[in-house]
């Protein structure tokens, strides 16, 4: 069965103004312009994040789009649940697919819901940008964020267009994915626990130095 590969790592903010402070103070970059997404009421801001173990990687923050009107759904990643009061954090990643199809089966076939496959799309200035992901319709992350979403990407990637930023990501530690759930998804160039501790942890190489972030806290 064919691999995934981490395509991008999300940070949910209360308001995308507070995600763009968050990475300037943790990252010490700006992130570059991002779109709207209609059909769940969210908007982002992006940045890459790319090395040699992770192509095309990127960094999404995302926050509900107080002017869209509501989407009549439950919010991908389960923004519209999450209490953000202490501020923006690391919660979930998802994983590209070149076989969504695929892998949906695959972990269905183990006992795992990983939701329906949704086309989305938005514009940016160097076009359309357009996808198929999974997504539950309760907008529930597995395994605590550690499992990932399913993207298969219609076309060009977003991080082609991206400049470099300055940051770096250099490894990605998870833990909680089930043995049967990794080997579905041949997960390569990423730390599998079975361990207690954050279901999420990236390392970065930023400005600032190399930052760790997990899915409850960051620290530098």
């Amino acid at each position: 069965m064919s691999s995934v590969s981490v395509d991008h790592l999300v940070v949910a903010a209360a308001t995308l103004a507070d995600g763009v402070a968050w990475c300037e103070r943790t990252l010490g970059v700006t992130p570059g312009p991002g779109g709207k997404h209609p059909l769940f009421g969210t908007h982002n801001r992006v940045l890459k994040i790319e090395s040699e173990a992770f192509a095309l990687a990127y960094l999404e923050v995302i926050a509900i789009d107080p002017e869209a009107p509501p989407p009549g759904r439950a919010s991908w990643f389960g923004l519209d649940a999450l209490d953000l009061s202490a501020g923006p954090r690391l919660i979930h990643w998802v994983a590209r697919s070149t076989l969504l199809d695929m892998h949906r089966w695959g972990l269905i076939n183990i006992g795992l819901q990983p939701g329906e496959p949704v086309a989305a799309s938005r514009d940016t200035p160097q076009g359309l940008l357009s996808w198929q992901i999974l997504v539950r319709d309760d907008g529930a992350l597995r395994c605590g964020g550690a499992l990932p979403t399913l993207i298969q990407w219609q076309g060009r990637h977003p991080a082609e267009a991206m400049p470099d930023s300055g940051v770096v990501l250099k490894s990605l530690a998870l833990s909680g994915v089930p043995p049967r759930a990794a080997e579905v998804l041949r997960l390569r160039g990423i730390t599998l626990s079975s361990a207690p501790g954050p279901a999420l942890q990236a390392v970065l190489s930023t400005p600032r130095g190399d930052v760790t972030l997990t899915s409850s806290s960051p620290t530098a």
